[in-house]
């Protein structure tokens, strides 16, 4: 199969057309090169970026749910679920639309909302201290969600960036230069019988 040659006429102006479909192909086979190499270096860094947040963002849950396990026992069940049904949202998030490189993901912003304290009758000081606890991890896990997202997409595009260097380089590129070089090859056999043809003729006028 890697060895067929591309179906077109032996001629000299499909061979010149060829010539320039391969020079087109090997300055994209370049531009897709950079464009992986890039793409290599942005999954590496967004790896690094996205271990750093999951690391932080284990260490915020830890710590939101050991305050909260705190609440649950000075307060009960009943009483964290009374006084929750009063509180304010934490934390404002806005998810805009991000390109890099002709890839989309969101951009995810997170903020958080300045707690006022609840103050109710039966409420402990555990149970503000948990929604401030929960409401920075809920800001670092948006931020995760933003790099993780972003990096399962560069990691897709720079896979499709690779399988298209591949298929240049090893299959479609290699096939026209095969082609060429038949085609070249053709060309030059029949110049070479139509030089012999006449050299017959003329051994043939000379002999009349």
């Amino acid at each position: 199969m890697s060895q067929q040659l591309i179906k077109v006429p032996p001629t000299k102006n499909t061979l010149l057309r060829l010539k320039r479909q391969v020079t087109f192909l090997e300055a994209g086979h370049d531009l897709l090169e950079r464009k992986r190499d890039l793409l290599t270096r942005l999954v590496y860094e967004r790896i690094g970026q996205y271990r750093r947040l999951r690391e932080e963002v284990e260490a915020a849950l830890e710590e939101a749910y050991r305050c909260l396990s705190v609440a649950h026992m000075r307060m009960g069940g009943r009483g964290i679920h009374q006084a929750a049904l009063g509180v304010e949202p934490a934390l404002t998030v806005n998810i805009l639309p991000r390109r890099s490189l002709g890839i989309e993901y969101p951009s995810v912003r997170a903020e958080r909302i300045h707690l006022k304290p609840l103050g109710l009758l039966g409420t402990d000081i555990s149970f503000d201290t948990s929604r401030q606890k929960l409401a920075d991890a809920a800001v670092l896990l948006a931020q995760l969600g933003e790099v993780e997202i972003a990096l399962h997409r560069l990691m897709e595009e720079q896979r499709k960036a690779q399988k298209l260097v591949n298929a240049l380089k090893y299959n479609i590129i290699p096939r026209y230069e095969r082609t060429i070089r038949f085609i070249q090859s053709s060309l030059e056999e029949e110049e070479r019988n139509g030089l012999f043809q006449v050299k017959l003729l003329r051994e043939r006028a000379e002999k009349r």
